[in-house]
């Protein structure tokens, strides 16, 4: 039986292709982290219904727009509910998430100008995780989800 604490973890940071663009976000500490946790990974955007690739999308106060002005909300809301719904179920109490995203972002996203300024802010999947007090983390911060699980 597995008793490694499970990590809710944004698919792309596991080499999946699904960026908006087809691509991934692959982090080379990867095996490190399944060595001390039980990877549950997620794309809240897929989950949504958008498909990959698809036009990149950014916060613009509460919706969420592509470039060309289509709303995506619907999706990214829909995406980060079903999120939560597999982080309750499968007992995560912590995510890594993709930083940045106006999905996965934490602290700092895209200001919605498509310019690639940064704010502060959450993207709505990370909203919807802290109401539910789950602990978030981007690939800036897996030194410091490691140190939890080496001491």
């Amino acid at each position: 039986m597995n008793n490694k604490p499970k990590l809710l973890i944004s698919e792309c940071l596991c080499g999946i292709p699904c960026r908006y663009d087809g691509k991934d976000n692959y982090i080379e500490a990867l095996d490190l982290l399944n060595e001390y946790y039980e990877l549950v990974p997620v794309c809240p955007e897929v989950l949504g219904g958008l498909g990959t690739p698809r036009d990149p999308a950014e916060r613009q106060g509460n919706r969420i727009c592509t470039a060309d002005g289509t709303d995506v909300t619907t999706q990214f809301i829909r995406g980060a509910e079903l999120t939560v719904r597999i982080a309750i179920e499968c007992k995560c109490e912590q995510a890594l998430l993709k930083a940045k995203s106006p999905s996965c972002g934490y602290k700092r996203i895209y200001d919605g100008s498509f310019t690639r300024t940064l704010k502060d802010g959450h993207g709505c999947t990370v909203e919807a995780l802290l109401k539910k007090n789950i602990r978030i983390y981007t690939e800036h911060d897996i030194d410091l989800l490691l140190a939890q699980k080496k001491r």
